[in-house]
């Protein structure tokens, strides 16, 4: 059984996600046609991947007409179109595979932004003040252990907004696009989780803060922090001269973890 989704920016966002969600809830409903049992579902994804998994498992939460997923697997996932200036972005702003402004070019075309305004969205103008008070208990460089600013994170002071970059990216708040955002009552019903992170990411510090608001709720989360990985290593597992040892032994941990389920 094939699904496919509609992907930007020939599709904007919701479409990505609500392919997903309906996939998924397809699949949990008819498994055992499929010989599968029910029980034993495992949603994933990795990168654009791991923020459509996170939000489809929030999703599924009101669900009642369903069975809950096993687990779910993010890998190295965006969480937040929030702040990006959070110490892995500002780190690891220049190292490939991901680049910062690649990254928020890739969440401006999902949501079908301006990019004329790029300058702002990374300066944070299109999150109104209130917003960003609220939103910083999750999103405070405080939630991040202190091992992950030594290579430099300066506090940044919170600046105003635009109201017209507002305008122009304000679904970027949606949790279903920032599933960091969801509510408490969403956040602790959660299945059990594993997050992989990588140190050269600008998306480590993203996994890591969902790491601790699912923790903060009771949630529990396996996590495996690769020193030396990048983000997209686990495609370079088996693949020849370009093979990194990291990437397996990610490929590998992922592994064990949903074989001890």
């Amino acid at each position: 059984l094939l699904f496919s989704y509609r992907l930007a920016p020939e599709h904007r966002y919701p479409a990505a996600f609500e392919d997903c969600l309906k996939a998924a809830a397809h699949f949990l409903q008819t498994a055992p046609e499929f010989g599968v049992d029910a029980s034993s579902v495992i949603i994933s994804g990795d990168s654009a991947g791991g923020n459509l998994a996170a939000a489809v498992c929030q999703a599924l939460v009101e669900r009642t007409d369903l069975p809950k997923p096993l687990a779910q697997v993010l890998i190295y996932p965006a969480v937040q179109a929030i702040d990006f200036h959070l110490p892995s972005y500002i780190q690891n702003r220049a190292v490939p595979i991901l680049y910062r402004e690649r990254a928020v070019f890739y969440f401006m075309n999902y949501i079908d932004g301006d990019l004329e305004m790029m300058d702002e969205v990374l300066n944070g103008d299109h999150v109104p003040v209130e917003l960003k008070v609220k939103f910083r208990k999750w999103l405070g460089a405080e939630n991040i252990p202190e091992e992950f600013k030594v290579r430099g994170h300066n506090l940044r002071v919170m600046s105003s907004h635009d109201e017209d970059v507002y305008e122009a990216h304000k679904r970027a708040l949606e949790p279903s696009l920032s599933p960091l955002l969801a509510e408490d009552s969403v956040i602790r019903q959660q299945p059990k989780t594993y997050i992989l992170t990588c140190e050269f990411d600008v998306l480590r510090d993203d996994g890591i803060l969902y790491k601790k608001r699912l923790e903060d709720h009771g949630v529990p989360v396996t996590w495996y922090h690769v020193k030396d990985g990048f983000h997209g290593i686990i495609n370079f597992f088996d693949g020849g001269k370009l093979s990194f040892q990291s990437g397996k032994l990610a490929v590998d941990n992922i592994l064990n973890f949903i074989n001890g389920i």
